[in-house]
């Protein structure tokens, strides 16, 4: 009597220009594993969920994909990968809309677009350093170089925060809360020190010189300069507010964590209670930094509005004066989707970091 024909459990992932599938199915031997006309065929001996039994299935790809794949078995699963014509981000694997109920997301290899685009381009990142590194046949030399670069930079900008934190930390522990009242003058010649080379990070990021995303550097650079240079820096009568205190300190905070962090991983180090601190201390500290930043330009409005500094008219037939007041209120609404951005950014690397369950897809 022939065995029964049945389905195994299939599992799939995918990235930017392959697709993975894993077929619950042990001791395979020989499968017959083929694409025409862009539907994959398989067929195979082996022990699933039905025991030992012929299993087959066909999928019919949503897009075009190369009909050469290259499978690798393993005692207990047969691991394919399909390689896309084109590559890009496919919303679904298959043609039909209907998920095929033996069908399911790989968690242990699934990333959304975003993730899957970092990947990517720190493949393509060590691919051409790796090139350029061979032509120039020094590879210890650069990476040493590189290394001794980012480990300079986090040292010194470890050095001015922790400044900061020790010069508010102790100053207040001294004067009570009649330090708040002159913080700006005490270290606003550091923080401004720290963070116009803070520009340097996000230089970093856009070049590749560090495998980090652009827009979450570069809105807290912006976000952070703003609040520095315009809120405080043009205002005297912000400069004694107590709000100057409190953003300084926050900001110092989270950065004397998060510098030495990349300072024993350019050497190659993990201290782990270091990097929990780095991935953990965020949760709080960054809603208070945005809050002490938002009260910071909601103080500030009044005094825009009473002495009318960046404020302009319109020119004729308008002939509308419009306050700087304004566009703080919008910039209030953007405050806190950069919050968001920054927030779902850390949130990620975390999950990674530290390998939480992801939850399932439909």
């Amino acid at each position: 009597m022939e065995n029964q024909v049945l389905t195994p459990h299939v599992y799939w992932a995918q990235r930017h220009r392959e697709l993975y599938l894993r077929v619950e199915l042990s001791d395979v031997q020989n499968p017959a594993i083929s694409i025409t006309e862009n539907v994959l065929h398989f067929k195979a001996q082996g022990h699933g969920a039905k025991g030992d039994n012929v299993y087959e299935f066909h999928l019919e790809f949503l897009d075009l994909v190369k009909p050469e794949p290259v499978y690798r078995l393993t005692q207990r699963q047969v691991n394919i990968t399909v390689q896309k014509k084109v590559s890009q981000w496919w919303e679904r694997l298959t043609k039909q809309e209907k998920r095929p109920l033996f069908l399911a997301p790989d968690f242990d290899r699934w990333l959304d677009e975003s993730d899957a685009e970092m990947e990517l381009r720190a493949k393509e990142e060590e691919r051409l350093n790796k090139l350029c590194l061979e032509s120039e046949g020094s590879p210890e030399t650069l990476t040493s170089l590189k290394k001794g670069y980012l480990f300079m930079y986090n040292l010194v900008q470890f050095l001015g925060f922790s400044w900061i934190f020790v010069n508010l930390t102790v100053r207040f522990l001294i004067l009570g809360k009649e330090s708040f009242h002159d913080t700006f003058h005490t270290v606003a010649d550091m923080m401004y020190f720290c963070q116009m080379l803070a520009v340097v990070e996000t230089i970093n990021a856009a070049i590749g010189v560090i495998s980090s995303p652009v827009v979450p550097s570069l809105l807290q650079l912006l976000g952070r300069n703003f609040i520095l240079f315009i809120i405080f820096g043009t205002m005297e009568e912000m400069q004694t507010k107590a709000v100057v205190f409190f953003v300084f300190y926050i900001w110092s905070l989270i950065e004397i964590f998060r510098y030495p962090f990349y300072m024993l991983s350019c050497i190659d180090m993990d201290w782990k209670v270091l990097t929990w601190l780095r991935y953990t201390v965020w949760i709080p500290l960054y809603p208070l930094g945005c809050l002490a930043e938002a009260v910071s330009v909601i103080q500030s409005i009044p005094i825009y509005n009473e002495t009318g500094r960046f404020s302009f008219t319109l020119p004729y037939p308008v002939k509308m004066k419009v306050r700087f007041s304004f566009f703080l209120q919008i910039y209030l609404i953007m405050l806190f989707l950069g919050l968001y951005i920054n927030f779902r950014h850390l949130y990620k690397q975390r999950r990674r970091r530290y390998g939480q369950k992801k939850k399932k897809m439909h």
